[in-house]
């Protein structure tokens, strides 16, 4: 049976592969991504100011160094999904990335400690809200994944979680849970263990 905190520790362990030190945490440099249903590579890359001629393999353990050395965004298709990684920002562009009938799916944690879980479509954000704290979502239809969330912790005050509080890396598992049973791929194998590309920005 698998930690309920997996996915947040193989994100973590892929990530830090020369590890920054003890105990890395995906908040010290923050962390975000972007997954997009129905994007094609070029209008990707528009959207993301990539040069595409720079197009390299890679694996999501090697972007790091080479985002701090040249700005390089791993980019990553698998069936009709696409994610890019650094890539989620706040409020406004994720509702403009999923406009034209495309959807979006969004994590981010900053290095303040705030996170945020967005999903929008078609220009509109449905649901937004904290993995920490799911009960206060936002958005035009607040619950509209419930139906995906089953079986998923994410911190709750209710007074029968308070022999088993969740924690943050649980949360964050939980999130990107929610991704993968969203987008109907495997977190792990189709995304965070396999090659995908690195592609540089145009300067």
């Amino acid at each position: 049976m698998q930690s309920p905190t997996y996915l947040h520790d193989l994100l973590v362990s892929t990530l830090f592969t020369e590890g920054l030190d003890a105990d890395p945490d995906l908040w010290e440099l923050g962390f975000s991504a972007l997954w997009i249903k129905r994007v094609d590579l070029d209008a990707l890359a528009r959207t993301f100011s990539l040069d595409l001629a720079t197009r390299t393999p890679c694996h999501l353990g090697e972007i790091l160094d080479h985002h701090i050395h040249d700005k390089s965004r791993w980019v990553a298709q698998v069936k009709e999904w696409a994610a890019v990684v650094p890539a989620h920002g706040y409020g406004q562009f994720p509702r403009s990335v999923s406009e034209g009938g495309r959807q979006a799916l969004g994590l981010r944690l900053d290095i303040n400690g705030n996170a945020s879980f967005d999903y929008a479509r078609d220009g509109r954000m449905i649901v937004s809200f904290d993995p920490a704290w799911p009960q206060e979502r936002s958005g035009d239809d607040p619950h509209a994944l419930d139906h995906l969330m089953d079986g998923l912790r994410f911190q709750t005050s209710d007074d029968d979680v308070l022999d088993d509080p969740v924690e943050g890396p649980e949360s964050v598992s939980s999130a990107l849970a929610l991704i993968g049973r969203f987008t109907e791929t495997d977190i792990a194998t189709d995304w965070f263990l396999a090659r995908h590309s690195r592609i540089r920005p145009i300067f």
